[in-house]
């Protein structure tokens, strides 16, 4: 299922939603209409009711629409819960817009490579999520 996802993803804004996107993003359905994909962290956190999402997307025939629940390091604050999202084809794409985003070479060198979901920002402060389908 998320590599069906990947295949109709485009990029999009990114909601940053602290314990409630599986809630916003079915309303967000209810109006948009289009398909809605989750992935849930298997493993509950202490700050959430619920197990959260770390990745969710609403796709649509007039919207994309990407979020989580899993908010910055310095909480969750209005201006910065929004950054646009860029679906990677591999991790090497990945590294490229890393170093070309951020203008420095050091942030590409993060151990997150495996990760799903990198956040950046650029050289104009503009926070971009640098997703990443699983790869083989």
């Amino acid at each position: 299922m998320l590599k069906q996802q990947y295949k109709s993803a485009k990029f999009g804004i990114f909601i940053t939603l602290a314990g409630n996107c599986k809630e916003a993003f079915t309303f967000y359905q209810s109006c948009f209409g289009g398909e809605l994909f989750f992935e849930i962290l298997e493993i509950p956190l202490n700050q959430y009711l619920n197990k959260p999402v770390i990745s969710g997307s609403l796709i649509s025939e007039r919207i994309v629409l990407h979020g989580s629940d899993l908010v910055h390091d310095e909480g969750y604050q209005i201006g910065n819960h929004l950054a646009i999202y860029f679906p990677c084809r591999n991790s090497s794409e990945r590294f490229r817009f890393i170093i070309q985003l951020s203008g420095n070479i050091a942030d590409s060198s993060l151990e997150l490579k495996k990760q799903r979901l990198i956040e950046i920002t650029d050289i104009f402060g503009v926070r971009w999520i640098l997703g990443l389908a699983h790869e083989k």
